[in-house]
């Protein structure tokens, strides 16, 4: 049900005159604000607790510059390319007969 809602809020922008690459767009830059936040959140966790696990583990540097810059690019590649794919099924679907579905 949750698909079709989105689907069906897809095409009423499009019916009302949005572009699909503004509507993906929209979908892709919100997908990424949330995943920004929480590697953000992710990344603070981490440098907070980088010490006490330091000393817990040998030959581990406190701070790897590999996992904190390379992991959250990660993240955020695979954030972005599970948002686009479904936003652009979705601005496929012709808006008159998204708003026909009964």
């Amino acid at each position: 049900m949750h698909s079709f809602l989105q689907d069906l809020k897809f095409a009423i922008r499009m019916a009302l005159g949005a572009e699909r690459s503004d509507v993906a767009r929209s979908v892709v830059g919100h997908s990424l604000m949330l995943a920004a936040a929480g590697v953000c959140a992710g990344v603070a966790v981490a440098a907070a607790g980088a010490r006490q696990l330091a000393s817990l583990m040998y030959g581990v540097p406190q701070y790897d510059l590999t996992a904190f810059v390379g992991a959250p690019i990660v993240l955020l590649c695979v954030a972005v390319a599970a948002s686009y794919l479904p936003a652009r099924r979705a601005t496929r679907i012709e808006p008159s007969s998204a708003l026909r579905y009964e």
